[in-house]
C-alpha cells in the first residue's frame, strides 16, 4: 500500500502519465475475409462479369502507423464462356475466316496464398493519442503469391502478382472492418483450361504467351473484419 502511494505521488510531482491514458498499438491483427471474384482472360474481358464467390483467412503484421505486410490464404470461384468472344474450334487452322466457331465454358476453384506489403495513406489507429492518428485511412497494396487450381481441368500451379486498393475503419480499440479489391496477375496462361477433347481456351488464336503477355488474371473483391493482438507495451510519455 505505501508502495502504490509513493509511485502514485511520484507520477504526480514529475507530471508523467500512466499508459493507460494512451492509445495501445499492436503487433498484428488476425480476421476473416468474405467477398466475390472474378477471372479475365481470354473467354472474358469484361471486370466483375460471371462473378463467384471468394473467402478465407488473413494476417497483418503492423509496423507503424503507416505500414503493414498482410498474409492471405483465400479460395476464390471463377468461371468464364466466350458468350461474347469469338473462339474458333482449332486456332491454328489455316482460314481466312478464322475458324469454325466454337462453345466454350469452364468454372474452377483458385487457391491464392500470398503475402503483400500495404501502405495507408493516413496513420491508422483510434485517434486518441499524441500521434492524432485516424480511425479511418484508405490504402495501397502490391505483393506476391502463389496461384493454386485443382481439377476437374488440368492441375494449374504458378505464381501470381497481387496489385489493389482499400479502405479500412477501426471500428473499437481492438476491431477492424475494411473493403479490399484486387487483380492476381498470374505467370499461367491455363486458368480456363476446357475440356482436352472440345476447344480449348489456351492459346485459342494460335499465339503462344509470353512472360505476363496473354497470361490469365482473377481478382478479388472482399469484406473482412480482424483482431488486434499482441499489444505494444510502452512505458510512458513526458
Amino acid at each position: 500500500m505505501k508502495k502504490a502511494i509513493f509511485i502514485w505521488l511520484l507520477i504526480l510531482i514529475t507530471g508523467i502519465h500512466p499508459v493507460s491514458g494512451q492509445e495501445l498499438e499492436y503487433r498484428m491483427e488476425l480476421g476473416g475475409a468474405l467477398g466475390g471474384s472474378f477471372y479475365l482472360g481470354d473467354l472474358n474481358n469484361t471486370p466483375f462479369r460471371n462473378l463467384g464467390g471468394s473467402g478465407g483467412i488473413m494476417a497483418r503484421y503492423i509496423f507503424n502507423p503507416r505500414m503493414a505486410i498482410k498474409g492471405n490464404l483465400f479460395l476464390g470461384h471463377i468461371k468464364g464462356d466466350n458468350q461474347n468472344v469469338f473462339i474458333p474450334e482449332d486456332g491454328y487452322a489455316p482460314s481466312t475466316e478464322g475458324g469454325t466457331p466454337a462453345t466454350v465454358t469452364f468454372t474452377r476453384n483458385v487457391f491464392d496464398l500470398g503475402a503483400q506489403f500495404e501502405f495507408n495513406f493516413w496513420g491508422y489507429g483510434t485517434g486518441k493519442s499524441y500521434k492524432d492518428n485516424s480511425r479511418i485511412t484508405p490504402y495501397m497494396l502490391l505483393g506476391a503469391g502463389l496461384t493454386f487450381a485443382p481439377k476437374p481441368a488440368d492441375i494449374v500451379v504458378g505464381f501470381n502478382i497481387p496489385i489493389g486498393v482499400g479502405v479500412k475503419y477501426k471500428l473499437k480499440e481492438r476491431i477492424n472492418i475494411g473493403f479490399e479489391w484486387s487483380i492476381r496477375f498470374t505467370t499461367s496462361d491455363a486458368l480456363d483450361t476446357t475440356d482436352p477433347e472440345g476447344a480449348q481456351a489456351i492459346h485459342p488464336y494460335g499465339i503462344p504467351a509470353k512472360g505476363l503477355k496473354n497470361k490469365d488474371c482473377y481478382s478479388m473483391s472482399l469484406l473482412y473484419i480482424t483482431y488486434d493482438l499482441f499489444p505494444k507495451y510502452r512505458l510512458c510519455n513526458n
